[in-house]
């Protein structure tokens, strides 16, 4: 038991079953490879299930979608609350100032109109990526079992994007199939939130390149590597551990700039967890970034 389950309460509990012989009820809460949350049972043995006297028998009733559901509310609100207040302060400014003291300056009014739909647009992407993140971190101990080809994938990604991309020296070098066990619309958003960011934070004309191969060891047993590079303006080392935080930007401004809403990287991260898989990222200040995704092969 303690090689499959290295969580020490619930270790002790089932040695205090084996010497009380009592009843247990406990809390199991697990982080890898995905949150679960379990109510465990634990009882001394012999029962009709085993017969050995010096035998504990435990019965595990998952409540990981409820614990996830109130968690990930709470997450929301605060979110929510956070994120949104600067936009909304910005557009109740603005309505108060052309609906007051300017309300027939039309000048003022071709200025602020486009500022507040700017920031509206922003409030909408953020309502959107908060709604999408929230939606897959609740299902994601659920791993997908559909299969699914990472060349048809990527290419459906390259042409969401090809309008974009036609600025940039793109080179899609997947010319073989490559089927995983995966869910194929979730596995589009992964790598379009990837290409997304190449494009935002990358000078026009520079170099986006996807390929795919063997694994190197990095999911258990036979797997597939995915990885989008860009010579874009890179990510500082000491900021990688954090590029999967919500909201975390390395560079707010930029982020401003060209649309970014903080969740993109979140989103790919608990995508690739559910899918078991594994997500490389390796990135120096304007030396570009290497992102790599590893999943196991169907």
């Amino acid at each position: 038991m303690a090689t499959l389950l290295r969580v020490p309460d619930l270790l002790q509990n089932i040695d205090l079953v084996l010497l009380k012989k009592e009843t247990i009820t406990m809390d199991l809460e697990l982080s890898s490879p995905s949150f679960q949350f379990f109510k465990v049972h634990l009882f001394s043995g012999p029962t009709s299930y085993v017969d050995d006297p010096d035998s504990v028998v435990l019965f595990l009733k998952d409540l990981t979608d409820i614990i996830k559901a109130q968690r990930f509310k709470s997450d929301f609100v605060a979110n929510v609350s956070h994120e949104l207040k600067t936009p909304l302060v910005s557009i109740k400014g603005f309505l108060e100032t052309i609906s007051g003291h300017a309300k027939d300056d039309l000048e003022a009014q071709k200025k602020f109109i486009p500022i507040m739909l700017e920031q509206a647009d922003r409030m909408e992407s953020l309502i959107k990526d908060l709604l999408s993140l929230s939606k897959i971190e609740l299902e994601e101990h659920i791993q997908p079992q559909d299969k699914v080809n990472l060349k048809e994938i990527l290419s459906n990604v390259e042409d969401i994007h090809q309008k974009n991309l036609k600025s940039f020296e793109f080179k899609n070098n997947i010319k073989d199939d490559f089927f995983i066990k995966g869910d194929h619309e979730k596995l589009i958003e992964v790598f379009s939130n990837i290409i997304d960011n190449s494009i935002k934070y990358s000078e026009k004309n520079k170099k986006i390149e996807v390929n795919c191969g063997q694994g190197n060891g990095k999911v258990i047993g036979d797997s597939y590597t995915v990885s989008i590079k860009d010579n874009g303006i890179g990510i500082p080392t000491e900021q990688l551990p954090r590029i999967t935080e919500r909201f975390f930007r390395v560079d707010a401004a930029k982020s401003k700039k060209v649309g970014g809403t903080g969740l993109g990287m979140a989103i790919v991260k608990h995508i690739v967890n559910q899918h078991r898989g594994e997500l490389e990222i390796k990135s120096e200040a304007q030396s570009g970034t290497e992102i790599k995704v590893h999943f196991s092969k169907f």
